[in-house]
């Protein structure tokens, strides 16, 4: 990985900064030429240096591998667990519109009101004063509670929340498995779960060529977790029988067996651009496709990165070298 992209966003061994002062986030790319600064902030540096590190970290391993399962990520667990059983105590309600149920925006609701609690849980007593700045991120990670919709921006603010938790030094580089296996897992399972629940529209959708209607990172670290495996090869993930033997072991398969749950019809129609990395002759090849296509179609357009806040741990300040 290039130096440039490491920066500080990786979860490095760190001393907490005590001196830190922490502030609540806000939106600072308001028109499409700041997108210039956005792309120049040590916040960028920082996310994709984090999106890189954990890419490297999960290549060749299994979901169902061993790895060291610490107590900030337990408590992690439970504060997904909670959310998830929100969802059990607001079911959706009867409406005439088929999608974007507006039990959504109860649910949200104790969201809203709680999440500094619930990272409160997470940190230690003497980061406190970090827990508005952190939990804005999380808020801002489980879709829009006006239009009832989710999207790659919303699961970028839940790296971003991660990327916060190790830049304060809650999560250290030894949790980087069980960021991506456990957290980022238990994550996506709540996700799937509020959008199937309330129906939620794809935020920005680009329709049959975009990537995948809600998530893009799972994409990512999945490929990477299947590079040089001895069997399974790209053109095998449209196999049903093998998503259906593989998908607990590997990311990517899972992401592929909700998608045909969702859908109907053949895949090469409802999901193109997926048909197509089938194609591709190594998981490696995918692997570096999907980040390029995830820095030009997500971190680079300005309908994504205009709802992205920065604060003191995700700066919009240039990279200082």
């Amino acid at each position: 990985m290039a130096e440039s992209e490491r920066q500080t966003g990786s979860p490095e061994e760190a001393t907490p900064p005590l001196c830190q002062s922490f502030m609540i986030p806000k939106k600072e790319i308001h028109m499409v030429p700041d997108m210039a600064k956005w792309k120049r902030s040590q916040a960028y540096a920082d996310y994709i240096g984090f999106i890189l590190t954990l890419n490297e970290g999960v290549k060749g391993k299994k979901l169902t591998c061993e790895y060291k399962v610490s107590e900030p990520i337990e408590k992690l667990m439970e504060l997904l667990d909670t959310l998830d059983r929100w969802i059990d105590e607001t079911p959706p309600v009867n409406q005439p519109s088929r999608f974007g149920n507006k039990a959504f925006r109860t649910w949200y609701a104790k969201l809203d009101q709680e999440a500094e609690n619930l990272v409160k849980t997470v940190i230690p007593e003497h980061l406190a004063e970090a827990a508005p700045e952190v939990a804005l991120y999380l808020k801002e990670s489980v879709g829009n509670s006006t239009r009832i919709d989710y999207g790659t921006g919303h699961e970028a603010a839940f790296a971003a929340f991660l990327c916060c938790l190790c830049k304060i030094g809650v999560l250290r580089v030894d949790d980087q498995l069980a960021i991506v296996f456990k957290v980022f897992n238990r994550y996506l399972e709540v996700m799937r779960k509020l959008q199937k629940t309330y129906r939620m529209e794809p935020a920005g959708s680009q329709g049959v060529w975009g990537l995948d209607d809600f998530q893009f990172l799972p994409f990512i670290w999945g490929s990477s977790q299947l590079i040089e495996h001895p069997n399974l090869e790209p053109r095998h993930f449209v196999d049903e029988k093998v998503v259906n033997e593989n998908h607990k072991d590997y990311m990517f398969l899972e992401c592929i067996l909700f998608i045909t749950e969702m859908k109907t019809g053949p895949f090469a129609e409802h999901s193109n651009q997926l048909w197509n990395i089938s194609a591709v002759p190594s998981w490696s090849k995918v692997n570096q496709g999907l980040v390029r296509m995830y820095k030009a179609e997500c971190l680079e357009k300005f309908p994504v990165i205009q709802h992205f806040k920065f604060g003191s741990l995700l700066p919009i300040q240039p990279v200082t070298s």
